[in-house]
């Protein structure tokens, strides 16, 4: 006598705005939360994807199949406002999270996410649920996760729909540093992990509306003196540094929400001292690449 083909009880659930539920394998956080989903095609770098503010509000689906399998670490972390929740709300992975196999690693993903509040999901095919992004646009959803596999699927159905848009939301509030800070640390080498630079001559002010940490390390690498300061500082305590440059992160929400705050000190700023999202740094008259 066979033993009869059982499908193991899905523990985990993506409910699109439209009421399509996706069922998979629920990890890290248990409960559920709220988010748009988007996605990330990277092969490498799951850990700073997830800790990057500049995915507040979303939930992050990963087309490569494999993460989770270096684990995670102390170092590999985006955000510098360590003091705020997590931005992510949660991450759909098409396969199991396996134990980590890297000597940088210092436990699985699996809990880190659980302990940074992040919902997870696998068993999913991210692939087709990123053509579906690719060509229907990114929908709300509710990630949830129940280790008993118990669901109210019209009430996670009723949540999704009813979940506003990204339009006029302003998140960089929620992960902007609140105390303006000198920054010196550079990139990570092979042996040697994170350095520290000796400040040079030009001055930088970084305005943080969900800066990453490796833009700055970036600027300080440059020889760059840099300071960051809070998204909502006045122009005048910006000025106040005496910068050579600005620079402009980018961050999550509707930018159109930032602009209230962020316009002026645009519009005030010495001319050719302003940059955003760029390879370049313009200084009063020359450009630094």
């Amino acid at each position: 006598m066979t033993t009869p083909w059982t499908d193991p009880t899905p523990t985990g659930l993506l409910v699109l705005a439209d009421g399509t539920v996706l069922r998979g394998v629920g990890l890290g956080k248990t409960g559920q939360a709220e988010g748009e989903v988007c996605f990330n095609t990277a092969m490498t770098g799951y850990q700073e994807i997830l800790t990057d503010p500049s995915y507040a509000g979303q939930i992050i689906t990963f087309t490569f199949p494999h993460i989770g399998n270096v684990g995670t670490n102390d170092e590999d972390i985006e955000t510098v406002n360590l003091a705020a929740t997590s931005g992510v709300r949660g991450c759909v992975v098409k396969a199991d999270v396996t134990d980590p196999a890297n000597y940088r690693a210092k436990g699985p993903l699996t809990q880190w996410l659980a302990a940074r509040g992040i919902v997870g999901l696998s068993g999913i095919d991210t692939r087709a649920l990123t053509a579906r992004i690719r060509d229907t646009g990114m929908p709300n959803a509710v990630i949830a996760h129940a280790p008993d596999g118990v669901f109210d699927i019209p009430a996670l159905q009723q949540a999704a729909a009813a979940m506003p848009s990204m339009e006029g939301l302003d998140l960089a509030a929620d992960v902007t540093n609140t105390q303006q800070f000198k920054w010196d640390e550079t990139p990570w080498t092979w042996d040697v992990g994170y350095g520290a630079a000796d400040p040079g001559p030009l001055h930088v002010v970084a305005i943080d509306f969900g800066i990453k940490r490796n833009i700055l390390r970036l600027l300080a690498d440059e020889g760059f003196q840099v300071t960051v300061v809070p998204a909502n500082a006045s122009v005048e305590d910006i000025l106040a540094h005496r910068p050579d440059g600005l620079f402009l992160s980018n961050g999550p929400g509707d930018p159109a929400a930032t602009a209230t705050y962020a316009g002026p000190v645009v519009r005030k700023s010495p001319s050719g001292r302003c940059a955003r999202m760029s390879s370049t740094l313009a200084f009063a008259g020359t450009t630094v690449t």
